[in-house]
């Protein structure tokens, strides 16, 4: 049953706090399966996706360098834009109890993005290649990636909104 009221500045601290987690979590991920090959990660999808929305590739590619590393900082606006904003909906979706998009720790939600964007939205876009043409390690990785990134978003989310309501 949903609620009818919202504490909006919880739901908000909680998919902050998860979503900033969850992209930490999801980058790692991606440093342990990569899921583009060298190639095709020279113009990442964020990078991709942000060109085909007319964004000049000189901002797109833009880096800041760290421990002699040149790192994609646009690329991470995105990453932790997309964290941040699927959190803040699943912790709205927590605090309204709406069970039927939480259950399962958040895992079916996880995939059903990964289904969304990666084999329908982004294919369609022409921002990655099409289903058959992504590599089987593509999909492992994005497709396990969502559910660890969605599963600690239901976890710290879960939490934070549970300390918040004990005050």
């Amino acid at each position: 049953m949903i609620q009818l009221s919202m504490n909006y500045k919880h739901v908000l601290l909680a998919g902050v706090s998860a979503g900033v987690i969850s992209g930490l979590v999801k980058l790692g991920w991606e440093n342990v399966l990569p899921p583009q090959t060298p190639e095709r990660n020279k113009v990442n999808p964020p990078q991709k996706l942000l060109q085909q929305l007319g964004v000049p590739a000189a901002l797109t590619q833009a880096t800041y360098r760290y421990s002699g590393q040149d790192l994609p900082w646009v690329s991470y606006l995105v990453h932790f834009g997309f964290s941040i904003s699927f959190a803040t909906v699943y912790a709205a979706l927590l605090d309204q109890k709406v069970r039927s998009l939480t259950l399962g720790q958040g895992i079916p939600f996880g995939l059903a993005v990964w289904i969304a964007f990666h084999l329908v939205i982004m294919p369609a876009m022409k921002t990655v290649p099409s289903v058959h043409d992504q590599p089987w390690e593509e999909h492992l990785s994005e497709a396990l990636g969502h559910v660890v990134w969605m599963w600690t978003n239901h976890e710290i989310a879960d939490e934070v909104l549970r300390q918040l309501k004990q005050k």
